[in-house]
């Protein structure tokens, strides 16, 4: 495959659009992404599901075990030894490379395809950010028209969640520490509220109204808050990585009968669910597209949160050859 697209995750880590593979991290730090999309160029003899000038994608893992419970199951993104697609080690040993690359070779298995009518830009970080929050609401039934769900965060992760919920028809409350995402929330991607989530009086009210949350905020915050938000039985996912540890009182749960869950990205099946609802809805991420000469100030950038929502690098328009 061919990478023409990547894009750039809210790790301070920039992203790809082309196919990679990955597995145990190396030792020497890189950046050299994932959510690639890009144009199949040529098909090894057994492959059936692609062939040459087919777009695709590849998102975070190009490899799993194939043995084990999850791989067997279905849920190949939980396998203890997933092979991440770039700095990570692949089972034969190589560092994979990620989607910074001009070249791209993945099984046909941790591949998808990319409806026509999505643009590439928009479509390379769905491969993470979309389907990391669209998983999870499909397996918890935060898909139903008329149930309310809450989005903690507005960043890449939670902007995808809005456009996924009001896509489902749901009721949709961003939930966020800045008032000043208020207008964005809801006048442009047209969320039915917003609440911040310091102001007591705001939170008190809208106490025991949500079905569902999808918490994406990477840093560390109190959840508690949040739970008295759900109705009994709602579900709180956690999908942002905060490098805190999260307190869990058990009265938070125990009463209502909460319940809490995280969701690492999604399965390839649930990732190429994803992009056909996607495409069919019309469903992009928000994007600024970047050279690869722009690479390291985008890492620099992303360390500072300036960017609405994801950096994408043109691989195909980038002179590769004279960077090297």
């Amino acid at each position: 495959m061919s990478p023409s697209r990547c894009s750039s995750a809210g790790s301070a880590t920039p992203t790809s659009t082309s196919p990679r593979t990955s597995g145990a991290t190396p030792s020497t730090p890189s950046s050299r992404g994932h959510e690639i999309v890009g144009v199949v160029t040529d098909v090894g003899p057994g492959v059936k599901n692609f062939k040459a000038g087919d777009t695709v994608g590849v998102g975070y893992f190009i490899d799993s075990c194939r043995s084990c419970v999850s791989c067997g199951s279905g849920h190949e993104n939980h396998c203890p030894t997933l092979v991440l697609t770039s700095n990570a080690v692949d089972y034969d040993g190589a560092t994979t490379q990620g989607g910074f690359s001009d070249v791209l070779v993945v099984d046909q298995g941790y591949v998808v395809r990319v409806p026509e009518g999505l643009p590439l830009d928009g479509a390379a970080p769905l491969l993470c950010a979309g389907v990391t929050v669209y998983s999870p609401m499909m397996e918890f039934g935060l898909n139903a028209p008329g149930k309310h769900l809450g989005v903690v965060g507005l960043g890449g992760l939670g902007h995808m969640a809005v456009k996924f919920g009001k896509a489902f028809g749901m009721t949709v409350t961003v939930i966020s520490s800045s008032p000043r995402k208020r207008e964005e929330a809801v006048e442009r991607l047209g969320a039915d509220a917003f609440l911040v989530s310091q102001d007591s009086e705001q939170m008190k009210a809208a106490a025991g109204t949500m079905d569902g949350i999808i918490d994406t905020v990477s840093a560390g915050h109190p959840i508690v808050p949040l739970l008295e938000l759900l109705k009994p039985r709602g579900q709180l996912v956690v999908v942002g990585a905060p490098s805190t540890p999260l307190e869990l009182p058990a009265y938070a749960i125990i009463g209502g009968g909460k319940r809490v869950a995280g969701n690492l990205v999604g399965s390839v099946a649930s990732c190429q669910a994803m992009l056909d609802f996607a495409g069919k809805h019309g469903i992009t991420a928000d994007v600024e597209v970047v050279k690869m000469d722009y690479v390291n100030t985008a890492v620099e950038r992303l360390e500072r949160n300036d960017v609405r929502y994801r950096f994408v690098i043109d691989v195909a328009g980038s002179q590769l050859g004279a960077a090297a």
